[in-house]
């Protein structure tokens, strides 16, 4: 383990990717893992997490791929398109990983929400699409539609919250042809929108914290 103090959490670098244990105290059987938004850290999110799910252990994740200051999740090529080979390689690893990491830390993906801003929301899309199974309830703040090719997805027994920003002017208008996408693929929908841009704040924790404890955390183990 190396790196600074978050919460107690120290930067570890063991598993696929860069990553932080942190929690509450309490046990508990909630957890949250958490991907950024492009240029900024694995620490970014944890703050706001933390108000949206007190009592939860947060699994705070850095993306792999160096952008200004800080790190995103595939490579880009414009704002709104992404590198298709990228998205796919760094979503197959962060599969891996998912399941490494609650092995490790005796966590259950069974209570696990996935909790991804903008370009962390869309790997978190891309990961429901291409491996089934892994997200079970997933909270997605600005995503958009990234993949060029969808597969065949069964995502029946899922539940995702979907939140864009009224004003959000990079993927705001991209918004509503995820929840469709989503849908067809069988995830239970809950989308909303917040009067803000593409940044995240207070009106999506409170969405999220609102939403967290309808999840059925005693449901039955997928299959």
């Amino acid at each position: 383990m190396t790196g600074d103090n978050v919460e107690g959490g120290r930067l570890t670098l063991d598993l696929a990717f860069p990553y932080r244990l942190l929690r509450a105290g309490e046990k508990s059987r909630e957890c949250l893992f958490l991907l950024h938004g492009s240029g900024v850290d694995e620490t970014s999110m944890v703050p706001l997490a933390r108000r949206m799910a007190p009592d939860a252990v947060l699994i705070a994740v850095r993306g792999r791929v160096p952008q200004e200051d800080g790190f995103r999740w595939f490579e880009r090529i414009t704002p709104t398109t992404f590198d298709q080979e990228s998205i796919h390689v760094e979503t197959t690893a962060f599969a891996a990983f998912a399941n490494e990491a609650v092995a490790r830390h005796g966590l259950d993906l069974d209570h696990a929400t996935f909790l991804g801003y903008s370009n962390g929301a869309n790997l978190v899309s891309s990961l429901m699409l291409l491996h089934p199974g892994i997200v079970r309830s997933a909270a997605l703040l600005r995503p958009m539609p990234v993949l060029d090719k969808v597969p065949a997805t069964d995502l029946a027994g899922t539940r995702t919250l979907i939140i864009a920003g009224a004003a959000d002017e990079t993927y705001g208008s991209f918004a509503p042809a995820l929840v469709t996408l989503l849908s067809r693929h069988g995830t239970e929908i809950d989308a909303r929108i917040v009067p803000s841009g593409h940044e995240i704040g207070e009106p999506d924790a409170a969405i999220v914290g609102q939403w967290l404890p309808g999840l059925a955390w005693t449901r039955a183990p997928s299959r």
